[in-house]
This record gives C-alpha cells, structure tokens and sequence, in this order.
C-alpha cells in the first residue's frame, strides 16, 4: 500500500482539512489530481484506486470533505450548505494544485468538482465525474422541504451518536449498506473513519449530514454549471447501481458537458473504487494523461 502523507490545511473559509497527499515531495510530477469523495465517504476510501494506478504517477490529493472523516466541523449554529464545499476546495486547488489540476469526483463530490470547473474553467485540466450527475431530480415544494429541515436539524441535534461496540460491528454496518464492499477494506474503512467513544466506536462524520438540506437538486440549475465546463469530461457508471442514470434522462445529462465520454464498469455498483479500483484506475489513467 502506498503510503500517503496525512495533514491538515487551513481553508479561506476558517476551518482546516484533513487531506491524504501522495508524491507531494516529487517535484517532477506537475500534474495534481484532486479526489473529492461522496456523502458519507472519507478521504482513505480512494487508497485502493491510487495503489492500482495513480501513485507515483500524478501528485494526488484526497480531502475529507468538511464535516466528514478528520476535518473540521461547521459547529454550533452552522450548517453545510452545498456551495460551502466549492469554497473548500477552491482554497485546496489554490494551495495545493500544480501546473495543471484534474478533479475527479464521485457522487456527491461529483456534482461538487462539476460545479467548480462550470466556475473556474479554465483552471481545471480534466473532469471525471464518477456517477456524479447530481441523484434523480427533487420534486418536493420548497415549504415542506425547509419544514422538514428545520424539524430533522432539531432532532439531530439533540439526538444521541450511534455507537458501534467494536471495529467490527462498525465495518458490518458498512457492508450493510454495500453489498459489494469486501471484509478487509470494511475493516480498513471502518478504522479510519471512527473514533473511540465511551467503549464503542463511532463514525467520524457531523451527524448534522444526516438532515435533508432545505434546497432540492435542479438538473437546469446544474446545466448552468455544466454547460460552461470546456475540459474534456469523464463519465464513469457503475453496471450494477442503482443510482446509474439510463435512457432519455441519461442523454440529457451527460450532453450538459461539450466534450464528455462514458464509461460503466461491470461489477460495480455505485461505490465503484471500492469494488473495481484496479479497472477505475485504468480508466483514470488512460484518460487524464500524463
């Protein structure tokens, strides 16, 4: 396993991130590729893709997302707001990128990478979005949402975090939710992303994560960001997901990006680096470059 250097970069916007950095002390490798994960997800959860291809290669950044694995929370009073995770990564790719930046973006972070590049174009090198369309378009009506919001903030809040008794009860829970997910890199996931807590163990990310945010996601809204992306993009499904788009509504979204590709990989479902790391990291590779 390759070894990434694990420290802590203060963000423009007062908190810190936890970023995972490999060939940060190669000087030759001018090409930073950022790894921004999804909702839920922490920033070791890319170490598999890397050791399959991507180290020694490119200088790769992996941030916890704020609020998420060992970066800082918002705190009492603040919320995570979607666009406040544009501004932590802006401060990543200013401090950290090299000559030229790729984002790669899986899920959540894929609609975080896409809306970065629409904002600064002609700073980002490529673009692969890793089942990172945005989820299926929200209907609901803005009053019962912020409502709901308002009452699952309150809840949260107040409510107790979920304590696990061993690693290995908290690596079941992520099989769980992934069928897909192996006993070892459960383990490995499960060990990084919690903390000892009153003889049990619990998972590091803000409970606050689990509300509903007041705003739905808008695919028009989305295009705006989309259709002023001008670097090649990379499209990336997993065969076996349930959140693959299909069909019409597939098209739709992916002809937001001038210049894209597409992808899926058998045998896997919507966490793809973790069940096909090896051909994700092939496909990463071939696509960015040099």
């Amino acid at each position: 396993m390759s070894q990434p250097l694990s420290r802590r970069v203060p963000l423009d916007t007062g908190l810190e991130s936890h970023v995972l950095e490999w060939g940060g002390d190669d000087a030759s490798l001018d090409h930073t590729v950022v790894l921004v994960h999804g909702f839920l997800d922490i920033a070791w959860g890319w170490q598999a893709t890397v050791d399959a291809g991507l180290a020694g290669k490119y200088h790769v950044v992996a941030p916890d997302a704020r609020g998420h694995g060992d970066s800082d929370r918002v705190g009492a009073g603040g919320y995570y707001h979607f666009f406040d995770y544009l501004a932590d990564l802006h401060s990543i790719v200013t401090q950290l990128g090299r000559e030229r930046v790729s984002l790669v973006g899986h899920s959540m972070g894929g609609s975080i990478t896409s809306y970065y590049t629409g904002t600064y174009p002609d700073r980002i090198h490529r673009l692969a979005l890793l089942e990172g369309v945005g989820p299926p378009e929200m209907n609901s009506t803005g009053p019962q949402r912020v409502r709901m919001w308002l009452q699952h903030w309150k809840h949260t809040r107040t409510r107790q975090p979920k304590l696990y008794p061993t690693l290995e009860a908290a690596a079941e829970r992520l099989r769980k939710n992934d069928s897909l997910l192996d006993q070892p890199l459960s383990l490995f996931l499960a060990e990084q992303g919690t903390i000892a807590d009153g003889g049990g163990r619990r998972f590091k990310h803000d409970p606050v994560h689990l509300t509903r945010g007041p705003y739905p996601f808008l695919v028009d809204a989305a295009m705006e960001f989309w259709n002023a992306v001008t670097c090649p993009v990379l499209i990336v499904e997993g065969s076996e997901s349930s959140f693959r788009h299909m069909g019409d509504e597939a098209r739709r979204r992916h002809a937001g990006f001038a210049d894209h590709r597409t992808e899926v990989i058998d045998g896997a479902a919507h966490m793809m680096h973790r069940h096909q790391p090896e051909v994700l990291a092939n496909l990463l590779v071939d696509f960015l470059g040099d």
